[in-house]
């Protein structure tokens, strides 16, 4: 299985689209376009599931750089998702200082 990120889309693409281009180096397992939550439009980029990791490399290789719709594509390997803290980094203990009122922790 290869996991495979489809950057710089242009946001008419569709799913459908998306999985056409890539069937013509083999089977593909699944499509998803991110979309913005608020408005629904294409975020510009996009994930291809393939099911061979071989075909995917093939797939990487050839679409990589290549036009459509008129912008480039960015065809890379997905990186593992990375999880991120909920607090935006914000609770890192210790000392805040200067924030009068006693305790080591000071309120945000």
């Amino acid at each position: 299985m290869k996991n495979i990120f489809v950057g710089n889309l242009d946001f008419n693409t569709g799913e459908d689209e998306l999985r056409q281009l890539f069937a013509a180096y083999g089977q593909v397992d699944r499509v998803s376009i991110m979309t913005d939550r608020e408005t629904g439009r294409s975020r510009g980029f996009g994930f291809v599931e393939m099911a061979n990791a071989e075909e995917g490399e093939k797939a990487i290789a050839a679409l990589n750089g290549s036009q459509v719709g008129g912008r480039t594509l960015n065809v890379n390997e997905a990186r593992p998702k990375v999880e991120r803290s909920g607090g935006g980094g914000r609770d890192r203990g210790g000392d805040r200082g200067g924030r009068g009122g006693g305790g080591g922790r000071g309120r945000w």
